[in-house]
C-alpha cells in the first residue's frame, strides 16, 4: 500500500499565486517539480490569493485548514504594507494565522517569509514593518526567510513591468530560496 503523500501549503498573496504568469511557473509549482524530481512524497498546494491582506488571511485560514497540512509556508503582509496598515495589526493577524494552524495541526512545520514595505511609506513605517517578521520568527521559533523576494526585488529583468511581481525567472529564484529552507525538513 502506497504511503499517503504529505502536504506543503503555501498561504499567501499575489506573490504566491503567481500574479501575471502561468500558475505552473509560480514558485509553489516549481517546488512541486523539485519534490517530484527528488522523489519526495509531498504535494505542494498553492493557496495564494492576489490582493490578500493579513486580515483576509485570518478570515480564510480555517477554510484552507480543512486539508491536512504538514508544512505551512506563510507569505502575507505585502498588501498590508502597500496600504499603510499599522504593522502591529499585521503582526497580530500573522500571529493569529500561525496560532490557528498550530491549533489544527500541532506538529506542522511553520515557515514564515518576510516582506518589505515600499520606501514611500517613510523610514519609521518601513523599519517597523520589517521588524514584525523577525519578531514573529523569534517569538514562535519558526523557519524564517527574511525577505520572500531576496535576489529578485529591484531587478527589472526578474520582475514584471509593475516592478512588484516576479517574472518566471524571478519565481525560479524564489523557489530555490524556499527549497533550501524546507528540503532539510522533508
Amino acid at each position: 500500500m502506497a504511503q499517503e503523500s504529505k502536504t506543503i501549503l503555501f498561504f499567501g498573496d499575489s506573490i504566491t499565486a503567481g500574479y501575471g504568469i502561468d500558475s505552473y511557473d509560480a514558485f509553489p509549482a516549481l517546488i512541486q517539480e523539485k519534490l517530484d524530481q527528488s522523489g519526495y512524497n509531498y504535494r505542494a498546494v498553492n493557496a495564494g490569493l492576489s490582493g490578500e491582506t493579513s486580515a483576509g488571511g485570518v478570515r480564510r485560514v480555517d477554510w484552507i485548514l480543512q486539508q491536512k497540512v504538514d508544512i505551512f509556508v506563510l507569505e502575507l503582509g505585502g498588501n498590508d504594507g502597500l496600504r499603510g496598515i499599522d504593522p502591529a495589526d499585521t503582526k497580530r493577524n500573522l500571529q493569529g494565522i500561525m496560532d490557528r494552524v498550530w491549533e489544527t495541526y500541532p506538529d506542522v512545520i511553520m515557515v514564515l517569509t518576510g516582506m518589505e514595505a515600499p520606501p514611500n511609506m517613510g523610514e519609521a513605517y518601513t523599519t517597523a514593518f520589517r521588524s514584525i517578521y523577525r519578531e514573529l520568527a523569534d517569538e514562535n521559533d519558526v523557519i524564517f526567510m527574511p525577505f520572500i523576494l531576496e535576489g529578485v526585488a529591484g531587478d527589472p529583468d526578474l520582475n514584471l513591468p509593475d516592478g512588484i511581481h516576479p517574472t518566471e525567472e524571478g519565481h525560479e529564484i524564489v523557489a530555490r530560496n524556499i527549497w533550501s529552507l524546507i528540503e532539510p525538513h522533508l
